[in-house]
């Protein structure tokens, strides 16, 4: 049995802090539960969005006028192949909070998500990265709910990942409401390695991240990099560190990156945006894309 709430606040579940109220809205805690909060606003006739960790989201200031589901499925099993190990777990599952119980076990080749914000969903639908990894070399494969609510395995070469992308991301085409299969839980690849080593490998990426991750509520990376460039170098260097539009900001620490100085509208965040995409291109032809998924109030219709 899921538990419905209606005009629940959706800025808290968000990595920006921003987001207007969600007309229903659910925390559901297995797959189970997904297929059943899918199946319910199927028979209401309202539109889904499924929320993950809130990150990489920018969400209307209107909210969601539909059902909100917030995937808190966690699980994870690992299963031993010789040398080589999968590990089964849920879409809901924290990324990096999954990959540092992983690496307290000794399992390796997950250290670069050591600080990736979101869920294994959300990872694979947007194929996150960082570090040198991504997450398509290390899926082998997942269950997914279809629109017609089949139940079917895709392996990782059914996803066509390409950067910060999967067929997924390309099925959803920027409309929010567009029914597209919702992954249920993965298959991911790893190996043992000794815990002292793996935490060493950790402690040297969390600390690159440190360095460079602004403090403050941000999404992460808002752009794409380009080819043989990064957005953030291209924002630095169109003299943009630190430009303001109402409660939102480029971070001085790393361009590439919006803060929520405190009270920050998604307009706000997207006007900032939009006159970084502008002076990028106008003083290096150069046109920037968003990495960040925003859901505007205009396109909410099924």
């Amino acid at each position: 049995m899921i538990d419905l709430r209606e005009n629940e606040p959706l800025a808290p579940y968000t990595a920006w802090r921003i987001g207007g109220p969600a007309r229903y809205f659910v925390n559901v805690s297995s797959p189970e539960q997904q297929i059943e909060a899918v199946q319910w606003a199927e028979l209401q006739r309202v539109p889904i969005f499924m929320l993950g960790g809130g990150s990489n989201l920018l969400m209307s200031d209107a909210g969601w006028n539909g059902l909100v589901i917030r995937n808190r499925a966690t699980g994870f099993e690992i299963q031993e192949h010789g040398e080589q190990l999968t590990i089964h777990v849920q879409a809901g599952a924290p990324t990096a909070g999954t990959v540092r119980r992983l690496a307290a076990q000794g399992i390796a080749g997950l250290e670069w998500a050591e600080g990736l914000p979101g869920t294994i969903g959300g990872a694979i639908y947007g194929n996150a990265g960082c570090y040198g990894g991504e997450t398509a070399k290390h899926l082998q494969s997942a269950r997914l709910l279809l629109p017609d609510n089949q139940i079917v395995e895709w392996s990782a070469a059914d996803f066509q990942f390409d950067y910060r992308t999967s067929q997924l991301k390309r099925l959803a085409a920027n409309r929010p409401t567009t029914r597209i299969p919702y992954v249920l839980d993965a298959v991911l690849t790893a190996w043992r390695d000794d815990p002292a080593r793996i935490a060493g490998r950790m402690a040297k990426i969390a600390e690159g991240r440190k360095q460079r991750t602004p403090a403050g509520s941000s999404c992460g990376s808002v752009f794409k990099n380009p080819a043989n460039t990064t957005a953030g170098r291209l924002i630095d260097a169109a003299g943009l560190k630190g430009f303001r539009m109402g409660a939102a900001q480029i971070a001085e620490k790393h361009a590439n990156y919006i803060l929520n100085l405190g009270g920050a509208t998604a307009s706000d965040i997207l006007r900032v945006a939009e006159y970084a995409q502008t002076e990028v291109l106008k003083q290096f032809g150069i046109e920037l894309e968003l990495e960040v998924r925003v859901i505007s109030s205009e396109d909410q219709s099924l």
